[in-house]
């Protein structure tokens, strides 16, 4: 990995490229989108053709004092982390896997907005490209729907982590874009491709960092308030779990069924049992009832 003193000029570096690969990414089209963007989208970005994990090579730069907007974007990431330490791997260039550093200076018990904001951030940034997506509590990104052999749904199409490094945040995503349906490894998976979608990787990284900076920026000046940054009411509107009946597996192995019925101020999810007790989970894998 580059320490960030050693980049050059401009935002994007490559450590190595292979330039008749119709699966990495373009350096020059990322390099005209964010130089489209300007200040919005933060930088420098590295990209890397293969990494264990984006989210590690962005911690190690924050040992080394990387500025906040610091980004690594992969072609292919091997050793990709998710929630409960589940892996995400997908086929070189078939996805996209970025990290940014955040440092953020409002109190931690609101970093929790960290991943929803980053969620709403990649479905606007999808949307642009005419991708409808949603959000499922608490970290993955979705399309409405059933499973593709027909089962329950939806179908996921990307994942976030966030990370505490020192005192910073490292957030992580994984998107599937060009992934093929003989690629996809069970059938709750999808991709942009699959959706019939023409998402282009290099405008999608751009988006993506312009849309969470907009967002954090709003956020931090409000404190940490996600009410008067006005995220709350944008995640309601995003989040495909609010409103389901949904089967919570909680940290220690107990389950809970429940309706989803909102998000607290601090992000996390309000469900209400039948016996009409309200719950506030700030982890927990959901598992969304009916499609």
């Amino acid at each position: 990995m580059v320490p960030p003193d050693s980049q050059p000029p401009e935002q994007v570096r490559r450590t190595s490229h292979s330039p008749y690969d119709p699966r990495s990414l373009d350096d020059e089209l990322l390099q005209s989108a964010l130089d489209a963007a300007g200040d919005r989208a933060w930088g420098p970005v590295v990209v890397v053709p293969s990494t264990g994990s984006t989210n590690a090579d962005a911690a190690d730069q924050v040992d080394q004092g990387c500025p906040e907007g610091f980004a690594v974007v992969a072609d292919e990431q091997t050793q990709g982390r998710g929630r409960l330490g589940r892996t995400w791997v997908s086929p070189y260039g078939a996805g996209l896997a970025m990290s940014v550093v955040l440092r953020p200076h409002v109190p931690e018990n609101s970093w929790g907005w960290i991943p929803l904001m980053t969620g709403l951030a990649v479905v606007e940034a999808l949307g642009m490209q005419g991708l409808e997506a949603r959000l499922k509590w608490p970290n993955d990104v979705v399309v409405d729907g059933p499973a593709r052999d027909g089962g329950p749904g939806p179908r996921k199409l990307g994942g976030l982590l966030a990370e505490v490094s020192g005192t910073a945040v490292v957030m992580g995503a994984g998107i599937n874009v060009d992934l093929a349906e003989d690629e996809a490894p069970v059938a709750r998976a999808t991709s942009a491709r699959i959706e019939g979608a023409d998402v282009q990787r290099e405008r999608l990284v751009v988006d993506v960092l312009a849309g969470l900076r907009r967002r954090y920026v709003d956020w931090q000046l409000c404190g940490g308030d996600a009410d008067r940054a006005g995220l709350r009411d944008e995640y309601r509107a995003a989040c495909l779990t609010l409103g389901r009946e949904v089967r919570v597996h909680l940290p220690g192995g107990s389950v809970l069924e429940a309706v989803a019925v909102d998000v607290d101020p601090t992000g996390r999810l309000v469900v209400r049992t039948p016996d009409g007790t309200t719950h506030d989970l700030s982890a927990g894998d959901v598992e969304h009832l009916f499609s």
